[in-house]
């Protein structure tokens, strides 16, 4: 009777811990897949457009990078032919090997709070030679502020700001959650899409998102 007891308190505990691992496998949180945006877009983020525009386009980008600088004016031109059907998003993501990738989204981010987020991005990528081998790059962007017409002292403040930081170490984390490897890595109805090659690839993408 003993072993018989014993025999059956092992099948027992061997059917228990099968139920845990099934139990563990059905409830064990789901890795987000690296082709969705893993952070919605909200009203902390900059965006280009109709707020409610049937497609969203969320852009992580990088200062310093020339392939950014490469797609900025495709973005631009996207803005242009599609005002009410697309919403544009901006978030940072400033690789580390670009030494001044942060601090040019601290100025953007500075510009932004006096209202010219996106003239200063204009900027940025149209004299990124100028400022991104430079070892005082903020000089660099105190000049493209005072060319915006913004209160420079404002300006300095809110460049150096944890606020500002905050933001941008925010958007990097996002990025990251999204499973993000280089830049510029667009999303398209929150699913990544593989860079297009011109601004055609890009308009078809979105009329047909649209329904056009």
């Amino acid at each position: 009777m003993k072993y018989r007891f014993l025999i059956w308190s092992l099948i027992a505990l061997g059917i228990f811990a099968v139920v845990l691992a099934i139990v563990g496998f059905i409830t064990r949180p789901v890795p987000a897949s690296s082709d969705e945006l893993a952070i919605p877009v909200s009203d902390n983020d900059w965006y280009l457009g109709s707020k409610n525009a049937k497609v969203t386009l969320v852009e992580y980008s990088d200062f310093e990078c020339p392939a950014c600088k490469a797609y900025a004016p495709i973005i631009t031109l996207l803005n242009k032919d599609f005002p009410n059907d697309l919403k544009i998003v901006y978030r940072h993501f400033p690789l580390p090997q670009h030494k001044n990738a942060r601090v040019a989204a601290q100025a953007a981010e500075a510009a932004g709070k006096q209202g010219k987020f996106w003239e200063m991005e204009n900027l940025i990528f149209e004299k990124q030679n100028e400022w991104a081998d430079n070892s005082n790059a903020e000089e660099n962007f105190v000049s493209y502020a005072t060319s915006l017409g913004l209160n420079i002292e404002k300006f300095k403040s809110d460049f150096n700001s944890d606020l500002t930081k905050t933001k941008i170490e925010s958007d990097y984390a996002s990025g990251e959650e999204s499973k993000l490897t280089y830049t510029p890595t667009f999303f398209l109805n929150s699913k990544k899409i593989s860079n297009p090659q011109n601004y055609e690839e890009f308009k078809s993408l979105i009329e047909t998102r649209i329904g056009k």
